[in-house]
């Protein structure tokens, strides 16, 4: 399953997130273009943890491996992110979206410190929108593409259901990654940190009453 939209409309009009949208569209095309040259652009751009270089952190958030990829973190940011950034602002989600994505970029240095394999993508950026989505917005409800095989049907799904269940399949994935080791280790931990991180924020926002800008 997949989500398609959410069902809070925004507060403002979400323009740090259709910004971020396009500057990760912009990369990609450019990734499209460079032809043979993609794997060195990658070595030197990404996230390398035995190279580790605190530009990288940034550069490596709007690079992504395929097309899966790459539209997969789109939807998943144009769903959440709107929403979020009405809460939080446009300056303050720009500032919370990207520390999100270096707080995963460390994580994965932290548990994959001698991988000499480039990380690259938006995952811990927008896991992290996703967590404050949990936090900030737990009775919302996510519209939702269910696929059977061949069956494709439209549900709402409980936000706390959906993040739920995607919060698990992450946290298995980073149990998995601490017993098996692959060259470059399994690139999950962005993600669970990215979404502890928002999480955390979102917690902060609410306790402190944080009012909207």
């Amino acid at each position: 399953m997949f989500p398609v939209a959410d069902v809070i409309p925004s507060r403002r009009r979400p323009y740090v997130t259709i910004g971020l949208i396009a500057l990760n569209t912009l990369a990609f095309t450019a990734e499209l273009l460079v032809g043979d040259l993609l794997p060195r652009a990658m070595f030197a751009l990404g996230l390398v943890p035995v190279f580790f270089s605190w530009p990288d952190l940034l550069s490596s958030q709007f690079l992504h491996t395929g097309w899966l990829h790459f539209l997969g973190n789109m939807l998943y940011l144009w769903v959440f992110g709107d929403n979020v950034e009405g809460r939080l602002g446009h300056v303050r989600y720009l500032a919370f979206y990207l520390a999100c994505g270096v707080a995963g970029g460390l994580a994965h240095v932290a548990f994959n410190p001698y991988s000499s394999t480039p990380v690259i993508g938006a995952s811990g950026a927008i896991s992290g929108v996703m967590g404050a989505y949990f936090v900030l917005y737990p009775h919302s409800r996510i519209l939702t593409a269910v696929v059977l095989i061949v069956f494709l049907d439209l549900v709402e799904v409980p936000a706390v259901a959906f993040l739920g269940i995607w919060v698990l399949i992450q946290a298995l994935s980073g149990a998995g990654a601490l017993t098996t080791y692959a060259e470059g280790g399994l690139a999950v931990w962005p993600q669970i940190a990215g979404f502890a991180a928002g999480a955390l924020v979102g917690l902060v926002v609410r306790r402190l009453r944080i009012p909207y800008p």
